[in-house]
């Protein structure tokens, strides 16, 4: 049984715009790179760090694992940027891109040992702005909004008994 949230106003306003910020992002990441004819993951994950760098390194050597991993990390971008604008399974979408942008994390973690020939912008030892986005949006699934201000108002709203 879902326990009845109850938000002052100024805080509903900044939990919806953080969730359409996150949104946004991830919207515009998938649709760049979707619109992008040459991008690949591939530069990415040949740049990878640690402990999995092997495996990462392994789905770039097989062009059908690389084709799977560029049509998902595109499309899950956009829809977990949909979904959270929309307030569409905005747990679901929270939850999906706090797992991808873990993926992101492990890649390349911003460690003082690990040199990245990508350029990258916001890490600062532990911590990166993917770090920072994965505990926004476990912010967001922990405070959801989209049953208040979005689609999953409409999809979960409760059956009233006919009579």
């Amino acid at each position: 049984m879902q326990k009845e949230l109850n938000y002052s106003s100024i805080q509903l306003t900044a939990l919806v715009l953080l969730r359409m910020f996150i949104g946004w992002h991830f919207l515009y990441e998938g649709i760049a790179r979707l619109v992008s004819p040459y991008w690949s993951s591939a530069s990415y994950l040949l740049d990878a760090k640690g402990i999995f760098s092997g495996l990462f390194t392994s789905i770039v050597a097989n062009p059908a694992a690389l084709k799977v991993v560029d049509f998902l990390n595109i499309w899950g971008l956009i829809a977990i940027g949909l979904g959270l604008i929309a307030g569409c399974l905005t747990q679901v979408a929270s939850i999906a891109g706090i797992v991808l942008l873990f993926f992101y994390y492990i890649i390349n973690p911003p460690f003082i040992s690990y040199k990245s020939t990508i350029p990258v912008e916001g890490s600062y030892l532990f911590v990166s702005k993917n770090l920072i986005e994965m505990g926004a949006l476990w912010v967001l699934t922990l405070f959801p909004t989209g049953h208040i201000i979005g689609l999953d108002r409409l999809i979960f709203r409760k059956k009233r008994p006919e009579f």
